[in-house]
């Protein structure tokens, strides 16, 4: 017979190893309880690949990228006032001296570790607030106004320095060993204009769908790229269609390495019966070969863009294309409901995510520990493979991919454009 508790309420029988439910009153049974499973109880913790994230002087990626020369602000941004910026995980000055010539130091003066932000920019350089050392574009110490001589010693004083150059309307620094400095990359496509365009140059971060400072890591970004389907889910179903109707169709798509990063292929029906083809890289370093998705025109791709990896946790994205009336750059600036992303509210910003919240919200670094990538995220793997490629090549004394010491070396030409086939 069963036991009665208080009451008269029968008290089933509990075996630990094998619990079922007792159908029969008289008969001892077990009732089954089988433990809840996948829960997030004792998972481990997130973790990223540093090698491919972390930008700082010293680790794999942020030597590596130190091989590059990179956009770190615009040519109007170098004034007489002293500009911060922070590049690659350092912290540096930017001005412009009275003879014109961009310089970009170290913050801290060499004399006493001033700040040179509340430095005055004169004809031959910068001076500090503080004693009034003057320092030139290249860091060399010309005037101690305090020391005997204007300084007789200065000649061993150098502040840290890097070299600087101006092209596209852009400032470009080379951050890494002066005896691996590469020349200067220019662009087929924005050298060759037809009739009626020019150059114009954006600090936006265009195509980051978001503020100018985007608070996430670069590669987040940069593996994007070479990811054509979160057009027809996040672009599409999402925001809602952002672009022309045929990105919302699911593409056919294949990668290939190109000569200088990765190139997605993706062929779409046109309503003529037609075919887009659209091809888009990710160039190395950082560089965003993205045609005009509202597909304008066709042809080859219109404007590029460069991701500046501030620090591991913040970059920003420089753009310059061809144009034919001003401010045609700002124009494809991403408008949710006719609003730009900084006049949404935190409501529609949940309601029509952009990229910018796909990336952000992975996580500063997103933690590559608790992917599951699948067979759309082929050209991610193929990407990573590159970037570990030239990782690889650096460790052994190689030079890596897409630099190039020949100044009289043409164009870089990129195959990315939207195209009417058929």
């Amino acid at each position: 017979m069963g036991r009665f508790g208080q009451g008269g309420r029968r008290e089933h029988q509990l075996n630990p190893r094998h619990m079922q439910l007792n159908p029969h009153p008289t008969e001892r049974r077990t009732i089954a309880i089988v433990p809840d499973s996948g829960t997030a109880y004792g998972r481990p913790a997130r973790t990223h690949r540093p090698e491919l994230t972390e930008v700082g002087a010293g680790t794999p990626m942020g030597e590596l990228l130190r091989r590059y020369w990179h956009p770190v602000a615009l040519a109007t941004d170098a004034t007489d006032t002293p500009r911060k910026l922070r590049v690659l995980g350092e912290d540096l000055i930017l001005f412009r001296d009275k003879r014109g010539r961009p310089g970009l130091v170290y913050p801290h003066c060499a004399h006493r570790g001033t700040s040179l932000y509340y430095g005055k920019v004169e004809e031959q350089g910068i001076r500090c607030c503080y004693h009034g050392w003057m320092f030139d574009v290249q860091g060399r110490c010309v005037d101690q106004p305090c020391e005997p001589e204007r300084g007789r010693a200065r000649d061993k004083v150098r502040q840290p320095w890097y070299p600087v150059q101006e092209h596209y309307g852009l400032i470009w620094a080379y951050m890494g060993p002066p005896d691996k400095k590469p020349v200067l990359p220019r662009y087929e496509c924005l050298e060759t204009l037809d009739d009626g365009e020019f150059l114009e140059t954006n600090a936006n971060s265009l195509g980051g769908g978001g503020p100018v400072i985007i608070p996430c890591n670069w590669l987040q970004h940069y593996e994007n790229l070479v990811d054509p389907f979160h057009v027809v889910i996040l672009h599409s179903s999402f925001s809602g269609t952002q672009f022309v109707e045929q990105m919302a169709i699911k593409p056919d798509v294949h990668w290939e390495y190109g000569d200088h990063g990765v190139r997605t292929i993706s062929l779409r029906p046109l309503p003529d019966g037609k075919t887009l083809r659209r091809i888009s890289e990710a160039g190395l370093p950082t560089l965003r070969v993205i045609p005009d998705p509202r597909v304008h025109q066709y042809g080859r791709v219109e404007s590029l863009g460069w991701i500046l990896p501030i620090d591991d946790h913040h970059f920003r994205i420089y753009v310059v294309g061809r144009v034919r009336t001003q401010g045609a750059l700002s124009d494809m600036r991403t408008r949710m409901n006719g609003k730009l992303w900084e006049d949404m509210t935190e409501e529609e910003h949940q309601r029509y995510p952009n990229d910018v919240e796909a990336m952000v919200s992975q996580g500063a670094i997103a933690g590559h520990s608790e992917e599951h990538l699948a067979t759309t995220d082929r050209g991610i793997v193929m990407l990573r493979r590159l970037l570990q490629q030239q990782l690889d090549a650096l460790r052994e004394g190689r030079d890596p991919l897409g630099v190039s010491f020949d100044a009289d070396a043409p164009p870089v030409r990129f195959a990315a454009g939207n195209y009417r086939e058929g």
